[in-house]
């Protein structure tokens, strides 16, 4: 059938009316472009046709079907009991996309009915995020806490970002606003486990719907965080590096009270050093350096002196005083959490400090060889099992290490308890059971975080003060030692073997805190799981 043709000037559009539809037309009355004419009757497509439109419902469809999409009225909000710690309830909503998440929750901290100025509650949020960072925390940890300051004063649509030494938030009030953004940079570091829960503490505050805390308050409490002095003088702390280093050394084999005295005093002398340098501006990489060098150098002066001891477990010790076991931590659960920048910095910075400690080591046992020094790379075959002494000596390094770490007195009688079952169960698995001593380490150290966040949950603080100490007796010191024993001796296969069990034991650490935590996690009660929407948190794994 042959189309008619028309002329140029016709109007050919699809919305133009048909020919022989005469439409009424009405000047006055103003009506839709999309309507329905006057006196037009549009049939009923057929269900053929209802089915082949792009536009109409499929056969399917069902009014009292449930929403596929978004309601107009919004998603719905996540149950977040109260009950639930605010670092489960703010990371639940931070793997959402920012589109995805619920509407804020009633704001109990507004100054007036505008709300605080968006700058100031950045700004506040970048100073928490720089305290929690710089004391050790974990990025997303970093980036929940930042969320749940936010979110506190009413900035729901904010994204936090942690890069290692760079913080920023960004935040948009609507789609036709301009965004806010801002950021920081952690210049120093330390460890400070005191300050970092009274941080934990003001969050928790914050997150609280039933505890009103007004900016000022916050940038007030804030700063008495920041000018509070550190729980332990400088005296005491030297003197834990000495009884942390002495209880490592029976801990390995030196049973004698010599070897506990040499190590302490190496440990000690190494600490002083240390601070030494620190004072004068020298970078983490020589004070390591230089801290390593006094236990070093100590136990070849027993050896070279003909002294009936251990000098294995004197250097040992003092190498547990050293060992970054807290950077190792964070830097492989930042890279099993997603964050692998983070990660991948951190763990550069643990293997920049594992090299200095190498470089002092290896200095004095390079000279000590030279010299004569009957030092002897195979005793690391001896196997040593005094149970009693072992569990004592595991319990007084969590001690002195919780101690070291500038812990709360309250936490550091559990973080003892939490270091000697660490202990009691690695060497269960390894001396009886006959288990290999990295997945030995591995089981042990999931208990021991298994153990920290169910503390932190109980008391909805950190769990770094509950499980970093208590990982003290697990560190690789004396693979450490015997591998760079046997390079000095010019036996590279053998301490390259030693270094890689070294390497070995710190990720099996790093890997079974990290799964022990997560565990906790997945057994006890997640928020949202009991609310209407059953909403969870998007999938961290990207690829797929």
């Amino acid at each position: 059938m042959a189309l008619p043709r028309t002329a140029e000037s016709e109007t050919t559009s699809e919305f133009a009316v048909p020919d022989g539809l005469a439409v009424p037309r009405n000047d006055a009355e103003t009506t839709s472009e999309f309507a329905v004419p006057d006196g037009l009757e549009v049939p009923e497509p057929s269900a053929a046709e209802r089915e082949g439109s792009a536009f109409g419902p499929p056969s399917i469809y069902s009014p009292l079907a449930p929403a596929a999409f978004t309601p107009p009225s919004g998603t719905p909000a996540v149950s977040l009991t109260k009950d639930i710690p605010w670092q489960d309830r703010m990371r639940t909503m931070l793997r959402m996309p920012v589109a995805e998440r619920p509407a804020v929750e009633t704001i109990q901290r507004t100054e007036d009915e505008g709300g605080p100025a968006v700058p100031r509650v950045l700004d506040l949020t970048l100073r928490i995020g720089e305290l929690l960072l710089a004391g050790g925390e974990g990025a997303e940890d970093v980036e929940t806490a930042m969320f749940a300051v936010c979110r506190a004063y009413g900035l729901d649509r904010c994204e936090p970002n942690v890069t290692f030494t760079l913080l920023s938030v960004s935040y948009q009030p609507s789609l036709v606003d301009d965004p806010v953004s801002a950021s920081r940079t952690v210049r120093r570091r330390g460890t400070d486990y005191t300050r970092l829960a009274a941080v934990f503490q003001l969050v928790d505050d914050l997150s609280d719907p039933d505890t009103h805390v007004s900016l000022e308050e916050a940038y007030r409490r804030l700063a008495e965080i920041r000018r509070n002095r550190h729980p332990y003088p400088g005296w005491a702390l030297t003197a834990a590096a000495g009884l942390l280093a002495g209880a490592a050394s029976l801990l390995v084999g030196g049973g004698d009270l010599i070897v506990f005295v040499a190590a302490a005093v190496g440990a000690m002398l190494g600490d002083r050093l240390a601070w030494l340098c620190a004072g004068r501006g020298l970078p983490e990489f020589y004070q390591f350096t230089v801290a390593a060098m006094p236990p070093a150098a100590l136990g070849v002066a027993l050896t070279l002196a003909h002294v009936e001891v251990k000098a294995s477990a004197v250097i040992t010790g003092g190498l547990f005083a050293l060992l970054p076991g807290r950077a190792l931590v964070a830097g492989v659960q930042d890279g099993l959490t997603g964050f692998y920048i983070t990660a991948s910095a951190r763990l550069l910075e643990v293997m920049y400090l594992f090299v200095g400690i190498v470089t002092g080591v290896l200095t004095v046992l390079y000279f000590g060889v030279k010299l004569g020094a009957p030092l002897n790379p195979d005793a690391a075959l001896a196997v040593v099992n005094r149970p009693v002494t072992q569990i004592f000596a595991s319990m007084l390094l969590s001690l002195t290490f919780a101690v070291l770490l500038q812990q709360e007195r309250s936490t550091v009688l559990l973080v003892t308890v939490n270091g000697g079952i660490a202990w009691v169960v690695y060497g269960a698995l390894h001396y009886v059971a006959g288990i290999s001593p990295v997945a030995s380490t591995a089981v042990a150290a999931g208990l021991v975080g298994l153990f920290g966040q169910l503390m932190a949950r109980y008391r909805f603080a950190s769990a770094l003060p509950y499980t970093t100490a208590a990982i003290g007796p697990l560190l690789p010191g004396s693979a450490t030692y015997f591998g760079l024993l046997a390079i000095a001796q010019n036996h590279i296969d053998k301490g390259l073997v030693s270094l890689a069990k070294a390497v070995s034991l710190a990720m099996a650490i790093a890997i079974g805190v990290n799964l022990g935590s997560e565990i906790s996690r997945l057994f006890l009660r997640v928020p949202g799981a009991g609310s209407a929407t059953g909403r969870r948190g998007a999938k961290r794994t990207r690829g797929f």
